[in-house]
Order: structure tokens, then C-alpha cells, then sequence
């Protein structure tokens, strides 16, 4: 299932995406679509029965604005350094452990709206990467297959970097991965049965209609299962975290100087395979 919340920020509806590409109100089946839906199989089966018999009423579209699709999200897990290439584009050393930062639930935003240059910042950078989103409770699992089994789905994220607020200014990467808007997600979060191989998802990124970034799953360090089972060793999983799993090369932190880092009125657009797109105009704070 394509799942996904649209409306005004705050008031967004559940709604679903059927295979004909016809937007559908789920609002008379569940109340959201978060994580208290996402763990429970009742919910979720009432959902695809009303899905495939057709009874659910059509939205309008057009016009409609697209917010996260999924509400109250508990955490956002954060993987960096997870491509082989981008290691290889900044000159980084593959790291023996998956590099784990946080990002705050509210810096989570819809995939169309406006990502804001932070005051002050002259190095705004641009990340497409897969989000995992979780569905069952997990903690200190055994295995990748068994981590894999905790999924409840996937979606694109975009993890918006401010790289001189995160390297040159002392203390923790948070700084320059916190501020307000960082965090478009969506626009759909696709069930993890529609998805066959999380390692064979291709991610695309354009700056200005100019492609940036095109890389695959397959380039990852560390596989999504693995990323699940080894974050369940440091912190429990809850159902609605999210874990944005790496980004590959193509960041405007590995171009040449003049680094082409991100300022007010570009426009970002990027895709993964089967999980749909996302286009955000950059605002100023």
C-alpha cells in the first residue's frame, strides 16, 4: 500500500494512493496513519479489505497539499557515512561501525514544502536518502532478516545539512542537522511488502533541473537490516521511528570549490524507485 496524509500542516487526513493512481480518504477506516496504526495488524488488514473493495470515497488532487505520511513520529535515526561512494567523494574512511546522530521528529516536514536556508548559513547541502519507518517494538535483535521483519515501510527522506554548522563549529554533527524544515518526508510511505529488495532501490537528486545525485541501495555500507538490528542494540525502536539510512556521493560538500551549496530559490528535486518524489523550493529563515 502507498499510504499518505494530506491537508493544511497539523490537520492533515490519512488517505492512500490506489493502483490506479486514484487518491482515496481513509479517514472513515483510522484516525492517522502513524505508529499506533502501524502496529496493528487488525487496523492495518481493515485498511486493505476497504482498499480492495472499493470503498473508499476519491479526494480531489488537484491543489491538495501532500504532508508527511506519517504523524507523531517518535524519532528520526540518522545513518551517516553509509555509501561506499560518498565516503569515497569526501575523502572519509569507511567507517567499522554504522555512524548513528538524531534528528528531532519536528524537523520533519511535507515532500513539496518550503526547506528554509538557516540564517546566517553559507553552506546549505542536499541528502536523498531511504527512510526506514518501523512498525514493530524492537530491541537488541538478533539479526538483519529478523530487523527486516520490524519494517513497516519505506519513504524518501531528504536530510537538508548545514556542513558548517555540523564540521567547523564544534561538538556534534546535531547543529547542522536540526534546524527547522531539515527533514522533508514522503510523499507516500509504501508498505514493506511492496518493496522486494531494499538494496536494489535506485536514488535520484536534481538541483535546478540538474541531476546531482544518482546511486543505489546496493552502494550502502551497511544494509538496511543491518542498520536496524545494530540501532537496536543502543536504543529501543518504537513503532513511527524513522531511520534515515545514508545518503550516496553527489553532496555538494564533495564538488569542487566553488562548492554550489544551496541558497533561497533553488529548487530540489529528488526520487527513489517505487517510493515517489519530492520538490521543495529553498525559502529563507
Amino acid at each position: 500500500m502507498k499510504l499518505l496524509r494530506v491537508g493544511t500542516a497539523g490537520a492533515e487526513r490519512p488517505a492512500l494512493l490506489d493502483a490506479d493512481g486514484v487518491l482515496r480518504d481513509l479517514s472513515g477506516v483510522v484516525a492517522d496513519i502513524d505508529g499506533t496504526l502501524l502496529a496493528d495488524d487488525a487496523a492495518l488488514t481493515r485498511v486493505r479489505a476497504a482498499a480492495d473493495g472499493g470503498e473508499l470515497p476519491a479526494l480531489e488532487a488537484a491543489g491538495v497539499r501532500i504532508g508527511p505520511p506519517l504523524g507523531r513520529i517518535g524519532k528520526v535515526v540518522c545513518i551517516g557515512l553509509n555509501y561506499h561512494d560518498h565516503a569515497r567523494e569526501t575523502g572519509a574512511e569507511p567507517p567499522a561501525e554504522p555512524v548513528v546522530f538524531l534528528k528531532a521528529a519536528d524537523t520533519v516536514i511535507g515532500p513539496n514544502d518550503t526547506v528554509l536556508v538557516p540564517r546566517g548559513s553559507v553552506k546549505t547541502d542536499w541528502e536523498v536518502e531511504l527512510a526506514v519507518v518501523i512498525g514493530r517494538t524492537a530491541r537488541y535483535l538478533d539479526s538483519a532478516a529478523d530487523a527486516l521483519a520490524h519494517v513497516a515501510g519505506y519513504a524518501v527522506a531528504h536530510d537538508v545539512s548545514e556542513r558548517e554548522f555540523q564540521i567547523e563549529r564544534g561538538g556534534t554533527w546535531d547543529k547542522g542537522k536540526n534546524c527547522e524544515t531539515f527533514n522533508p518526508l514522503g510523499p507516500w510511505l509504501v508498505t514493506a511488502d511492496e518493496v522486494r529488495d531494499p538494496q536494489d532501490l535506485a536514488l535520484r537528486l536534481w538541483v535546478n533541473g540538474e541531476l546531482k545525485q544518482d546511486g543505489t541501495t546496493a552502494e550502502q555500507i551497511f544494509p538496511v537490516g543491518e542498520v536496524v538490528r545494530y540501532v537496536s542494540h543502543f536504543m529501543a525502536l518504537y513503532p513511527g521511528d524513522v531511520i534515515n539510512t545514508g545518503t550516496p556521493a553527489g553532496v555538494a560538500m564533495g564538488h569542487p570549490d566553488p562548492k554550489p551549496y544551496l541558497r533561497a530559490g533553488d529548487v530540489v528535486e529528488l526520487e527513489i524507485t517505487g517510493l515517489g518524489r519530492q520538490r521543495q523550493q529553498l525559502g529563507r529563515a
